[in-house]
């Protein structure tokens, strides 16, 4: 006897996949760097990598690890006292975010620019809007290679007063087009569209 519900395949409904709500703060600035993003839960961390790298206008020119307790991914090194692990075969599914709460991405080995990333909120993928979306952020990034954050808060110190001597030095690097007080979100998305899950 063949049943009615005989070919009609698997009656158990596709899970959603979850996108999570990420708040990245830059450690020690002073007024606060932070961005606000929306990732898919099957974004690489490598991905995840580039992503951050978008958000603060980062050139990728320097190493970088992700931090979970005693575990790091990122740039795979070995050597005395550092063991990185490759991020490049781990997904953010992988690290049971919704449990762990917050992690840390370290950049720049030298400089050691770090941010907290901090999981606010677990949604659904909505039909229609892209991923990764940053939806919010307070100030520019600190500018690639500009010396740490010690010397980042001079460099703001010293722009401040474009007419001394290290204010029009600072001006010159920079180029005219460098604001620390704008987040520009349109230009941070358009980028983000270019980067895979």
């Amino acid at each position: 006897m063949i049943s009615l519900l005989d070919g009609i395949g698997s009656t158990k409904k596709k899970v959603p996949e979850k996108v999570f709500s990420l708040r990245l703060d830059l450690v020690g600035t002073d007024p606060r760097i932070w961005r606000r993003v929306l990732v898919r839960e099957s974004m690489w961390l490598a991905r995840m990598h580039d992503c951050i790298q978008v958000l603060f206008d980062w050139f990728d020119y320097q190493t970088h690890a992700f931090c979970l307790d005693d575990l790091r991914l990122g740039n795979p090194v070995k050597s005395e006292g550092i063991n990185v692990e490759d991020d490049r075969d781990v997904a953010l599914a992988d690290l049971d975010l919704e449990h762990r709460g917050r992690f840390t991405y370290e950049y720049h080995f030298g400089e050691v620019w770090q941010i907290d990333i901090k999981v606010e909120q677990t949604l659904v993928v909505e039909k229609g809007r892209y991923y990764p979306q940053c939806i919010a952020g307070a100030r520019a990034g600190p500018p690639e290679d500009c010396g740490g954050l010690e010397a980042f808060h001079d460099l703001l110190a010293c722009i401040k007063q474009p007419k001394s001597d290290l204010g029009k030095e600072w001006l010159a690097w920079l180029g005219p087009d460098y604001d620390p007080k704008l987040c520009d979100l349109e230009k941070i998305n358009k980028a983000l569209r270019k980067i895979e899950k």
